[in-house]
Formats: structure tokens, C-alpha cells, sequence
């Protein structure tokens, strides 16, 4: 079943630059799990490129993450315009749907950790500018804005002003990797549609990084979505497509619309994925594979393609 894909989330940007930062790759044709020739056999594509920064960057490879974000966005940048003819860069759900109408992958820029800009909110409307739409508050580290997933710990005050702007300026705040607390504090002061960009069903698989059931609806109740996470390590033991439907089952079973999952697949960010899953060009597989458990092609392309492109329509004019 090809239907378009509108992917919520990937480590492509860093991926594409390497262990040394100074020879990127080509988003064109890669070794990795997302390039655009392969891309191109889908029947509509919008990938969310994540500039992805922690403050563990300074220890991994004694590099600022200011430096590695400024990296990522000009990598994307580069490669979006290189590649003119087959990709362009959206700012809205209009823009997304217009490329696809002209034949064209859509690319939409996203924050995955705020580190590479020092936290700071008031540097989120020159980002806005630029073409960003999401942000994370974080990623597995405790910050100036939350905890994580891994540390326990709610929204400081800072962290509070920065989901204000984000969501002033009509930047959907993504709530993947941050903790069960800085979760809770979010839905007491949104706003606007809250996502999950990469996060999959605690109930299913008990790992940290999913959602428990009553967060997901309490997603839904903002009018948000939670993308699927390809990561192994999310999905099950030993996972198969089989099981990743599982997944996206149990979402149905809470959400019985289907109007609030979509696909996040962690792609170029992520080692293991499971059995029968091995890049983008895999997504009809998965669609194929939930329309055997049962799931209407329908519901299938909304998961793909439209509920994405919904609650962009409600925040990212």
C-alpha cells in the first residue's frame, strides 16, 4: 500500500555530518535510513529534519552544541537547496500539500533540545523566522527548562515561558523525552495542540519513553497527535512490523477516530529497528501490515499523512 508519508521526526541533519562535522553526506543517495531517491517512490513525503542538540555534545566530542545546531540547519539548508528539484522547504500545512500537488517532498525544520540556542525563549521567534514549526523542551538530560524521562523532574519557571512563546508564535511544543512530570505540567498550561513527535505506548512496551495511556489521551484532548517510533527498544522484544501494529492497535483502541496517531519513525537517530523495517522506503510495508490487523486504508492514511498535516492546519499558519 504506498500512501504518503508525513514523518514527524528524524536524526538525518546530524547524521549527514558525521563523526567529523566536516564532510556532510548527501541527502540525495546515502548509506543511511532516509535519502531521497529512495524517498521518492512514496506517494507524497514530508519528512520533520530535527536539529538535535544536548549539552552532552561538550562531553561526547568536546563540541558546543551552539556549533552543532548552527551545522545541522545549514546542512538541511544545503541540501534542500541542492536538491530544488525534488524537496522544498514547508512552512505550513498548505505549502506541505502544494509540493505534494507539484510532485515535491516537503521538509519542515524542527528543534529537538533547545541546548544549541542556550534554552532561551526569546531566541524562539528568530527561529520561527527561519522555518522551524516544533521544539522539543529537551532531550535525556535535566535543563534550565525541564527534567527528563531519565531525571524526573517538572517545568521550571523558565520552561513555562518557554511553552508560551513557542505556542504564541504557532510552534507545536513536542513532548517526547521529557519526564512524566514536566508532561503533566505542559497539558496544566497549554494552549494549543500539544504532540508527541517519536513516542509509542507505555501499556504495550513499559519503556520510559512512551506515553502511558493517560497521557496519550490527554493529547488527544489538545487536539494533538503521537507519532510511531521505529526505535526497537520502544516497540517490544525482539519486535517484527507485527509488532509495531500492535502499538498503533492499542492507540486505536483509546482513540477509536484514528485521528490523532501518525508516524515518527526516529529514522537516522535510532540502530535497531524492527524485523522487516530498515528505512524510509519501508513505510508501505508497515501500511501493508496494519491493513492485514485490520485497519482500514482510510484510517491508514490519516495516520500517514493527514493527521499530521491537521494539527499543523490548527497551530502552523
Amino acid at each position: 500500500m504506498n500512501i504518503p508519508v508525513f514523518d514527524f521526526h528524524c536524526d538525518t541533519a546530524l547524521a549527514l555530518l558525521g563523526e567529523s562535522m566536516n564532510e556532510p553526506g548527501s541527502l540525495r543517495k546515502n548509506d543511511l535510513h532516509i535519502d531521497l531517491e529512495r524517498a521518492s517512490s512514496l506517494a507524497g513525503y514530508c519528512q520533520c529534519f530535527a536539529c538535535f542538540t544536548t549539552p552532552y555534545m561538550e562531553d561526547w566530542g568536546k563540541v558546543s552544541p551552539v556549533v552543532v545546531f548552527e551545522r545541522e540547519l545549514a546542512t538541511i539548508q544545503r541540501e534542500i537547496h541542492k536538491n530544488q528539484n525534488l524537496i522544498s522547504l514547508a512552512y505550513s500545512a498548505s505549502d506541505i500539500r502544494a509540493n505534494q500537488k507539484a510532485g515535491k517532498m516537503s521538509a519542515l525544520l524542527t528543534i529537538e533540545g533547545p541546548a544549541g540556542f542556550g534554552y532561551d525563549p526569546a531566541l524562539l521567534e528568530d527561529l520561527w523566522q527561519i522555518g522551524f514549526r516544533i521544539t522539543s523542551l529537551g532531550w535525556n538530560e535535566k535543563n534550565p527548562l525541564t527534567g527528563s524521562h531519565k531525571t524526573g523532574g517538572g517545568l521550571t519557571q523558565q520552561g513555562r515561558e518557554f511553552v508560551k512563546e513557542a505556542q504564541r508564535l504557532g510552534m507545536l511544543i513536542d513532548v517526547s523525552h521529557i519526564s512524566d512530570e514536566g508532561f503533566w505540567d505542559i497539558m496544566n498550561i497549554t494552549s494549543a495542540p500539544v504532540i508527541a513527535t517519536h513516542s509509542n505506548s507505555r501499556s504495550v512496551w513499559g519503556e520510559s519513553r512512551n506515553l502511558t495511556d493517560d497521557m496519550f489521551r490527554a493529547i488527544v484532548s489538545t487536539g494533538g497527535v503521537a507519532g510511531f517510533n521505529m526505535c526497537a527498544e520502544f516497540i517490544g522484544e525482539n519486535p517484527t512490523l507485527d509488532t509495531a501494529c500492535d502499538h498503533i492497535l492499542h492507540l486505536l483502541e483509546l482513540d477509536p477516530t484514528g485521528r490523532h496517531i501518525a508516524l515518527g519513525g526516529d529514522l537516522d537517530g535510532i540502530t535497531n529497528m524492527p524485523a522487516g523495517f530498515s528505512g524510509v522506503q519501508d513505510y508501505p510495508a508497515f501500511a501493508d501490515c496494519l491493513h492485514k490487523r485490520g485497519i482500514d486504508e482510510h484510517t491508514i492514511t490519516d495516520i500517514f499523512w493527514n493527521n499530521a498535516l491537521g494539527v499543523m492546519d490548527k497551530c502552523c499558519m
